[in-house]
């Protein structure tokens, strides 16, 4: 039996997860590391805690397995996208804290990007908007810290990545510095078309074509891995896409119009759209879905919350309103409704279709009647309806009404949330028995590149749903929410 190892290295913690080739869970390991708050607004990770964590979670999930090496057929890796890291290439160690994709420090250095008049250009050649969300102008912000990196950067003496990147140099032993279609396509340096650099917009940023890794297909071996401890060399790296895609591609939403939602840290939304990228004019982004190794490339449209889980953690951390993020559905469901308060989770600006980074969250509606119930029940609420306002601006722009929404991720197993979902957004949600589906579809691009599974065909039919919620609000009462819900974003 052969075995894939899928690495989802994602924003708070790193998961690994090792199935054989009948989808089995053979092994599992999770690593928690620290979150860093330089000041509001800004959010960075210690590239070497997010290699401890990848270490220390691939341990606990082959000693769980107990594989023999010949029994590792391949590893795939998914990532917390536009994440930057920037690293020495002759000693392999980070310059600079990793920039997050929450991270909002770049805000001015965008703004004044707008100013010259050339985000049309970007979006053009891109599909991305100039936001801070992206990699590029992170790149640059860490060369403006030190005029010697600029230097150094110029020469080829420094290394950009995603975490992707930086995960197959460390997996490599530095014999590798690549990233693969989709993250490529988030740092707005890449053309979407091509899938190439583009000097035009290196020049642009500021950003030496030097440090840039290689763009590589999301399922094809990429390198082997070497002196990585607990693993024999020589097994082959051979899926590697944004967790969001991944995601995507781990719910089997191979046909346009499929679509799939996220709930993790913020909340992802992709609708696969074919073979040709299409543009957005309601506030969304065009971006690769995956590229498979026989030449396949399929594009998505994409609109992201940047707030959804995080804003469960803030009423256990922030606020102490839960002690735990499994208490809030049965607070939440301690009330019949939220009693007229509305939360919105900006805590770190408004993304898509909005796109306001200097946006603030904000609670609205608040009576001395208002308990910790209603914010509970408030904060799931807002979660939801920041979906809608993204969904409804994929169907425009895309031309098909949704037909079902997939779900994953930890807030997927909230019931309340996914049946207040199907209400306000008026479709059937679909939850899967494989909630992981990030790290399972970065299992499958492995497996179809090392032959462990035939085609998407054999991924299809492995896709079973564990859980259906139908749409059972009334017209007005769905009514009544999106009204509420807008004036608030308004204020916010």
């Amino acid at each position: 039996m052969r075995h894939v190892i899928a690495i989802d290295q994602g924003t708070t913690g790193t998961t690994v997860l090792i199935l054989d080739e009948e989808l089995r869970l053979r092994g599992r390991g999770y690593r928690e590391f620290p979150q860093i708050y330089p000041q509001p607004g800004w959010v960075e990770h210690d590239p070497e805690a997010i290699w401890a964590s990848v270490t220390g979670a691939l341990g606990q999930a082959l000693a769980a397995a107990k594989l023999a090496p010949a029994d590792i057929a391949a590893i795939g890796i998914t990532n917390q996208r536009e994440t930057s890291v920037l690293w020495d290439r002759a000693t392999g160690h980070p310059v600079h804290n990793a920039i997050v994709w929450q991270d909002r420090r770049t805000a001015d250095a965008c703004a004044a990007i707008k100013a010259r008049g050339v985000e049309a250009r970007v979006r053009e050649l891109t599909g991305l908007p100039v936001d801070p969300y992206f990699s590029g102008t992170k790149i640059r912000w860490i060369l403006d810290q030190d005029p010697a990196l600029a230097a150094r950067a110029g020469r080829g003496e420094l290394a950009f990545a995603t975490i992707d990147g930086f995960l197959i140099h460390r997996l490599t032993g530095g014999q590798a510095h690549a990233v693969d279609v989709t993250n490529a396509s988030r740092t707005l340096l890449c053309e979407l078309r091509t899938m190439t650099w583009s000097d035009e917009l290196c020049g642009l940023l500021g950003v030496p074509r030097e440090l840039l890794p290689t763009v590589v297909p999301s399922s094809g071996t990429i390198g082997v891995t070497r002196g990585v401890p607990g693993l024999p060399d020589g097994v082959p790296i051979c899926g590697v896409a944004g967790d969001q895609q991944a995601a995507l591609f781990g719910q089997a939403c191979f046909e346009p119009g499929d679509a799939k939602c996220t709930f993790g840290t913020g909340a992802f939304i992709l609708m696969n759209t074919g073979t040709e990228p299409v543009p957005s004019h309601a506030g969304l982004v065009t971006t690769v879905a995956w590229k498979l190794g026989d030449g396949e490339v399929a594009y998505a449209l994409e609109g992201s919350a940047f707030i959804a889980g995080a804003a469960v953690q803030w009423l256990r951390d922030g606020l102490g309103l839960i002690g735990s993020a499994a208490e809030i559905e049965a607070l939440a469901r301690s009330v019949p409704d939220a009693g007229g308060v509305v939360v919105v989770p900006a805590f770190t600006g408004l993304g898509a279709p909005h796109w306001r980074p200097e946006a603030r969250g904000l609670i609205s509606g608040l009576t001395r009647g208002t308990t910790r119930a209603h914010l509970a029940r408030a904060t799931l609420e807002g979660i939801a309806l920041q979906n809608v306002d993204i969904l409804r601006a994929m169907e425009r722009d895309s031309g098909r009404s949704l037909r079902a929404l997939k779900v994953d991720g930890g807030a997927a197993a909230n019931d309340l949330l996914m049946q207040y979902q199907a209400d306000v957004l008026g479709v059937a949600i679909s939850r899967p028995e494989v909630v992981e589906t990030t790290a399972l579809g970065a299992a499958y691009l492995a497996g179809l590149a090392a032959g462990v599974w035939t085609d998407k065909d054999a991924i299809r039919k492995s896709w079973r749903e564990e859980r259906r919620f139908e749409p059972a609000a009334e017209r007005g009462w769905v009514d009544e929410h999106l009204a509420r819900w807008a004036t608030a974003v308004g204020k916010a």
